[in-house]
């Protein structure tokens, strides 16, 4: 008996051990000593260029299943049964992320994009890289940077997410369960390379530019809701198209607008874009009604730029979509819905785009990026850091680095957001409502684009890294009684860092504008 307690206790020994290797493994800090910190302050006006690129980075998906029970789950316990498509003997799923676990894609309806805009000055070269994904981490976008080629000679390349819902999972919370990891290591070595290759044909493809800027701020607003009060959107549409100086020929455009690419909505099996499709395609290749063409498309490569979503923004079920030329109003989701959505959104781009506010051929670049540090506060992203579902280091205790930065070029102004920012935190109307859990008045003020100097403001949500939502402490939410009258906790705080994170990354853009400005 004595010997088996002693085995016993050993093995439990040995398992704790490893657990503990395994813990301190996926905490390591996978960057020790990185720095994205850039000042580039330059006032000079010289000629730009630019250069487009669009590569897909759509996943193979080998085999189809049969869902039994409708629940939009693979679960073999419920009679789900697949195709084996590549002959394998195993069911190779491909987890879609952006709602619950278990859901394995059954196809491809349209393709995914790392879709790139470079722009230079001559002397300072940023890449603007969007890419149809859920999220991604900034311990993944520093081991592309390292991966750019030095002769491409970018100076600061940003990678931003569109939160598609209908992508493949990069982040890893989205597997089979909780506890299992839904990223396809091949499938981010793949993302990764096309991202790489965007970025060196997009220089390859640079050349003497003139931007056009447009802006609708008002016509998206019926094709967005927000979910949580208080209703403060981000539904203006900002747009630059690029075109060769010397022969007119468009270059690219750059779209950006705010809402979750989720039209499609939980039950979906295919593969897709979700709204951001349309738009591209409408933007480059122009509106029909069948075979009629209605507007005429600009050409050149697209690029969608997600902005704040947090709140929560979306084309929800209970948001009806007109299609802007059959007039058919959609609510279900569906892809028609999502096609309706999208044609809108690329008809207020093409209407906006006839009539450019400005246009710039020469402007000075200048630049600053910071690394920053968040505390993770939330227990479940601190399980899932410790078991590696969520596949990111951390610096020092539950840190977790991110990045944010700040650009000018002549009257345009740039922010990037880590995450899914609260639109009142970009907006304004930041609110301290009865119930919240901390008795403060509103401290993310004032607010982002007030902060910025140019004319037309841009901000980028989702860049560099997805560290959740980003929620106004003031409206921080977790605890009864429940804010506006509410009888559950909101959604946000669920997938939030914690409640410090909105102050702390208002604070570290704030400094960051003033700097920039100066």
């Amino acid at each position: 008996m004595k010997k088996i307690l002693k085995a016993l206790g050993l093995l439990l020994l040995v398992m704790v051990i490893g657990f503990l290797v395994w813990g301190y493994t996926n905490l390591k800090d996978r960057n020790p000593g990185y720095s994205a910190d850039v000042k580039i302050a330059n006032p000079k006006a010289a000629q730009l260029k630019a250069g487009f690129a669009a590569l897909t980075i759509t996943p193979e998906v080998p085999d189809r299943w049969t869902d039994k029970n409708n629940d939009a789950e693979y679960r073999p316990k419920d009679g789900d049964t697949f195709t084996d498509g590549n002959g394998n003997g195993v069911f190779d799923p491909v987890w879609i992320a952006g709602f619950g676990n278990g859901r394995a894609a059954n196809g491809i309806h349209d393709d995914l994009w790392a879709r790139t805009m470079v722009i230079d000055d001559g002397s300072t070269r940023i890449a603007i890289v969007a890419i149809d994904a859920i999220g991604y981490f900034n311990d993944d976008v520093i081991d592309i940077r390292s991966r750019i080629p030095k002769d491409a000679g970018i100076t600061y390349a940003i990678i931003a997410s569109n939160h598609d819902h209908e992508a493949p999972d990069l982040m890893g919370i989205w597997g089979e369960s909780p506890l299992k990891t839904g990223v396809n290591k091949a499938y981010m070595e793949y993302v990764k390379n096309q991202v790489v290759k965007s970025i060196v044909t997009a220089v390859e493809k640079m050349r003497p530019a003139k931007l056009s800027v447009s802006e609708d701020l008002t016509g998206a607003i019926p094709l967005v809701k927000d979910t949580r009060k208080p209703e403060v959107l981000d539904a203006g549409l900002r747009i630059i198209k690029a075109t060769d100086k010397e022969n007119g020929k468009v270059l690219g455009s750059l779209v950006s607008w705010a809402d979750h690419p989720e039209t499609l909505w939980s039950e979906n099996l295919l593969v897709s874009s979700d709204f951001p499709h349309y738009v591209r395609e409408g933007v480059e290749k122009g509106i029909y009604k069948n075979d009629s063409l209605v507007k005429p498309g600009i050409g050149g490569v697209a690029v969608y730029i997600n902005g704040a979503i947090g709140g929560l923004m979306c084309t929800h079920p209970s948001l009806t979509v007109k299609d802007p030329v059959t007039s058919q109003e959609y609510s279900k989701p569906s892809f028609e819905k999502a096609e309706a959505q999208g044609k809108a959104l690329a008809l207020l781009a093409l209407n906006a785009m006839d009539k450019p506010i400005e246009e710039i051929d020469t402007a000075g670049i200048s630049l600053i990026a910071k690394t920053i540090y968040m505390p993770v506060a939330n227990k479940l992203f601190q399980l899932g850091t410790v078991v590696g579902t969520l596949d990111r280091g951390t610096s020092g205790w539950m840190n977790m680095r991110s990045e944010v930065a700040a650009f000018n070029i002549g009257p345009l102004s740039f922010v990037t957001i880590p995450g899914e920012i609260y639109p009142e935190i970009v907006n304004g109307g930041v609110e301290a409502p009865e119930g919240h859990d901390f008795d403060i008045k509103p401290l993310e003020t004032p607010p982002i684009r007030e902060m910025m100097r140019g004319k037309y403001k841009f901000v980028f949500g989702l860049a560099n890294d997805e560290i959740g939502y980003i929620v106004p402490k003031s409206q921080w939410d977790a605890d009864a009684p429940y804010t506006y009258g509410k009888e559950d906790r909101p959604y946000g705080e669920v997938n939030s860092l914690g409640p410090e994170t909105a102050p702390l990354l208002h604070g570290h853009i704030k400094s960051l504008l003033k700097e920039l400005n100066q």
